[in-house]
């Protein structure tokens, strides 16, 4: 051991040693290369500095250009383009199509000399100079936003617009444009500039659903892009920066101001004069009116999305990119529900403030037959049916009720309707009022707020928090229904202040009459290639439907929800000789008003409202929510089997409520009552109110007595149903409740 110690100790002092003179060595051949005083500070200071931060520089632009050349490791991808969809009715009519539209067989010299010029005069002036960044363009693009405060002009190059079309996708993230200029170069080093500008001129979306400047020259002008004059060149080049908004079938008149700001590019730039541009300017391009094309716009939309993510589920050995897709829609519903949407809104939507509406119709496995994403899509492309996320307000009991049942309820129990808190929340009915012990069933149908309330607690059990644990499973069942949207939990979730779209809540409700299975909202139920052969269909490759709740809990929710059409909130929504359920919503300040229901063949979800999320004239879901979804049912019901309710039968008269018993002993039949202005009380209401005042009073001080020909005896009082009302005063109080209350006849 001791010679071992040696050993290592001996190893150790002679590599010290060695490394010693190794260093010195070093160190003398360095000292014939010093620089000292002012010519190290002048060259190789700054030249140490300049090496490292150069090798950090490469080490960071290696590691954010890898993330951008993975986006090119498709080897098609300059032959591989987006798809192209037609789609058709369910009976196999056309009925639009999305996706490309592009003909890239016109070489680049065949497209006219000013389409050229006002496409570079507009987009990139310096493009034939630039190796893919424009750094001049990009500092003054980033100078006049800066003077301007916003965003006024863009910095991005031809060759850097192509590669996001190309590659990437439209959002405005700093990590997308750090992929664009990397895609850029690595574009300019592998293409010639006159195939990129090629490229862009094919690829690049015009709006209307056409990509590259030959389709959009055949659709807003009915022309080749070979033969279009200066004007029309001037504003085909003014839709790259904004196709939607600029689109001149949507909006001409912006269209024009666009082409005029290209026409002053042109001058700008040097490619024409004055005198050469006057004559577009004094004939500004005409396009192609086809506002009567009368397409179902939300509804494509939303199935061309579908059908994206369809066909990322195919092999990736599939290739085809040209498809005729067979949809759910109906075109006779369709244009019922469209009209029914713009005929309330045109006749009642200003009298309630309100200015936008939204619907599905969606049959029993989930098709949706027909969907209005908003009152004008030419004005608003936005799918407020899809993407919209609203308040449901008491259309969202149901799935509380639901849960209460799962949980050993029945709609026979009662309750107490009466005060009840959580934390410093204390949830009021409309009215202010209480009405004691009452069913789930009449709950249900009156719509009133406390008792879901109540049961959230109630299903919590005996947990330290029962309130929160009772909403977790009211959450767990609506997720089983097909309710995707996040549902926070908040105390006033069991009233619907969690957020959901029409789409979900139409379909979700399919699962009371379903027999309690859910079912996955569709509009693809068949997918061919352009050559006809058949790729997939939704009933033999299609998700399936998943038993939600029982089918005994499901009917038991259907007859109670049958009550709110019959004798509660949506009277307006009863069909003639249909069994039918569903439920009103409102929410607070009237901002949503909703009715959801269903029959034995369609289910269907109606939301009206606005935009900016400002109340509506005290609109409730019993309104025009419930006469729309009526109005649709009945042309969509029309050659159709009517199908039997589990839990409600077919076509079976519900129990009449109080009111109509009372009347029924040989009374004239009420009126239907039909959607009207909001109930205000007017300065003339609340002088009519003070004159009955005054003749009730009256009639009051006079009872007992005998008129000259009254045949009632004396003593009897006088009944104020003989008072004659004015015409006038006949209105309602607002709400769920009164909305169905039958006029006051005199």
């Amino acid at each position: 051991m001791l010679d071992l110690d040696a050993r290592i100790d001996s190893t150790l002092f002679s590599s010290g040693k060695g490394v010693r003179e190794l260093y010195e060595r070093f160190s003398t051949f360095m000292d014939r290369f010093y620089v000292g005083r002012w010519k190290r500070w002048v060259f190789i200071e700054p030249l140490s500095e300049a090496a490292t931060l150069g090798l950090v520089g490469l080490v960071l632009m290696l590691a954010l250009a890898v993330p951008a050349f993975r986006e090119t490791s498709d080897d098609d991808w300059l032959k591989k383009s987006d798809l192209a969809v037609t789609f058709l009715d369910r009976y196999g009519n056309p009925i639009g199509s999305r996706g490309i539209k592009h003909n890239d067989s016109i070489p680049l010299e065949d497209f006219p000399d000013n389409l050229i010029k006002a496409t570079l005069a507009t987009e990139d002036r310096r493009f034939y100079e630039h190796f893919g960044i424009d750094i001049a363009g990009t500092g003054r693009a980033l100078v006049t936003n800066a003077q301007a405060g916003g965003v006024r002009q863009g910095g991005s190059s031809i060759t850097q617009q192509l590669a996001k079309n190309l590659f990437l996708n439209n959002e405005r993230t700093i990590e997308r444009k750090v992929k664009e200029a990397f895609l850029a170069i690595w574009l300019e080093t592998r293409l010639t500039k006159n195939e990129i500008l090629k490229l862009y001129l094919d690829r690049a979306y015009m709006g209307g659903g056409t990509f590259g400047v030959d389709g959009a020259a055949h659709f807003y002008f009915n022309k080749s892009a070979r033969d279009v004059n200066l004007a029309e060149s001037a504003m085909l080049a003014g839709l790259f920066k904004a196709p939607t908004k600029y689109a001149p079938h949507i909006n001409l008149p912006a269209a024009r101001a666009r082409a005029n700001v290209v026409l002053d590019n042109l001058v700008d730039a040097g490619f024409m004069t004055e005198g050469q541009v006057f004559g577009a300017r004094r004939n500004p391009a005409i396009a192609v009116d086809r506002r009567d094309e009368n397409s179902p716009n939300y509804y494509l939309d939303w199935a061309f999305d579908e059908m994206r993510r369809l066909v990322d589920t195919f092999p990736k050995s599939y290739v085809e990119r040209v498809f005729v897709v067979r949809t759910a829609i109906d075109m006779t519903v369709q244009r019922a529900a469209e009209s029914a949407v713009e005929n309330q809104l045109r006749q009642f939507g200003r009298d309630y403030h309100a200015t936008q509406a939204a619907t599905v119709v969606a049959d029993l496995d989930g098709g949706v037959r027909a969907m209005v994403g908003g009152r004008d899509y030419g004005a608003s492309q936005f799918n407020r049916a899809v993407d919209a996320m609203r308040q449901p307000g008491s259309s969202f009991k149901p799935y509380v009720y639901a849960t209460a049942l799962l949980n050993g309820w029945k709609p026979s129990d009662t309750i107490i309707d009466g005060p009840v808190c959580i934390g410093n929340w204390c949830p009021q009915n409309y009215g202010h009022s209480y009405s004691g012990k009452v069913t789930l069933t009449t709950a249900i149908t009156r719509s009133i707020n406390v008792v879901p309330v109540k049961l959230s607690i109630w299903l919590g059990g005996k947990s330290p928090n029962p309130a929160k644990v009772g909403r977790a499973k009211i959450t767990e069942v609506a997720r089983k229904f097909g309710i995707k949207a996040p549902l926070p939990d908040t105390p006033s979730m069991p009233i619907g202040s969690d957020e959901v779209s029409v789409l979900e809540h139409a379909v979700a409700y399919a699962t009371f009459p379903n027999k309690g299975k859910s079912v996955t909202p569709h509009a693809v139920l068949e997918v061919r290639t352009g050559a006809g052969d058949l790729v997939w269909r939704f009933d033999r490759d299609g998700k399936k439907p998943v038993q939600a709740i029982p089918a005994s809990v499901a009917s038991d929710m259907s007859g109670m929800m049958s009550h709110v059409v019959s004798e509660g909130t949506a009277r307006r929504a009863a069909l003639d000789g249909i069994p039918t359920g569903g439920k009103t919503g409102t929410t607070n300040a009237y901002r949503d008003a909703w009715f959801a229901g269903f029959t034995g063949n369609f289910t269907c979800a109606v939301w009206y409202g606005n935009d900016d999320y400002s109340p509506t004239n005290r609109m409730t879901g019993g309104s025009l929510p419930a006469q729309t979804w009526h109005d649709i049912m009945v042309v969509a019901h029309q050659g159709v089997e009517i199908k039997e309710i589990p839990g409600i039968g077919a076509g079976t008269k519900q129990p009449a409520s109080a009111s109509a018993a009372m009347a029924a002993g040989g009374a004239p039949k009420l009126p239907d009552i039909k959607p009207g202005p909001p109930p205000i009380l007017t300065k003339r209401g609340a002088d009519i109110l003070v004159r009955v005042e005054k003749l009730l009073d009256e009639a009051g001080k006079t009872a007992g007595k005998v008129a000259p020909g009254d045949p009632a005896k004396p003593g009897k009082p006088v009944s104020s149903s003989a008072i004659a009302f004015p015409d006038s005063f006949a209105a309602a109080a607002p709400g769920e409740a009164a909305a169905t209350a039958p006029p006051r006849k005199n």
